[in-house]
């Protein structure tokens, strides 16, 4: 008999764990993602640090710390797949605004705005608010901006 496999319950057991241990390492969990892709399972983490570059070491460590742990937690086979978020990633969540405060980003809006300047630009993340969305500085004329995130289609880390 085939065992049903709910991601969502899954996720909800195995992110205590991963947060844990990536904090143990200096680490931040950027996303957790428990998906199916050609019949096979894959646990995603992508990890971020505030003090360096995420490198090879990091996703061994966190990964020999988590396997056992996960195998008891996890009732399929599964593939895990730990790495760094890369440079060019579009955020997935609220949190990496929270994350990446004090960075570049690329930002694409979802409309032309009426003021007649681009729909995607380069800004300094400066804070994010929950109800009030993210305060920017676009880098073309240091402007200070305040972009609620329903009008953002989408953005990611800028690197000159």
């Amino acid at each position: 008999m085939k065992e049903e496999v709910n991601r969502h319950e899954i996720l909800e057991k195995v992110m205590p764990l991963v947060e844990n241990t990536a904090m143990r390492f200096n680490l931040v969990p950027v996303e957790v993602d428990f998906t199916k892709e050609n019949h096979r399972w894959y646990l995603r983490i992508f990890l971020f640090s505030y003090d360096h570059p995420v490198n090879l070491d990091d996703c061994e460590n966190v990964t020999r710390s988590i396997q056992d742990f996960l195998d008891e937690l996890i009732p399929c086979k599964y593939y895990l797949e730990v790495s760094s978020p890369g440079l060019e990633r579009k955020f997935k969540s609220d949190k990496e605004y929270l994350i990446f405060r004090g960075r570049n980003v690329s930002i694409k809006l979802k409309e032309q705005p009426t003021d007649g300047s681009e729909q995607i630009f380069k800004a300094k993340l400066v804070d994010y608010d929950e109800r009030e969305g993210i305060t920017i500085i676009r880098l073309e004329d240091e402007k200070e901006m305040v972009l609620p995130l329903s009008a953002i289609k989408s953005t990611k880390l800028y690197f000159e």
